[in-house]
């Protein structure tokens, strides 16, 4: 892997963990009945779910549809090759 890529992938996870951990403290220390924080809490671990299966399913569609066209174009470039050794 890269060393950019590397680092990129660390300052984000530095990042959430960081927003997460500030959104705990915010609901822990926020003046409202137990319940409504473990209302919250769930709010936001179904968000973060969601979030996480949003961000696979466009990574595996983009990935199918790259490969899809890999596989066409070499197609393509088969039949003109073809096409082109027939003369």
């Amino acid at each position: 892997m890269d060393k950019g890529l590397k680092t990129y992938i660390a300052f984000n996870s530095a990042a959430v963990a960081v927003a997460l951990f500030m959104l705990a403290l915010s609901i822990w220390l926020s003046p409202v009945d137990l319940s409504t924080k473990g209302y919250w809490t769930m709010g936001v671990i179904l968000l973060c779910g969601s979030l996480v299966n949003l961000v696979k399913y466009r990574m595996d569609e983009r990935i199918a549809d790259e490969t899809s066209s890999k596989i066409e174009k070499a197609r393509h470039e088969k039949l003109i090759s073809e096409y082109v050794g027939k003369d």
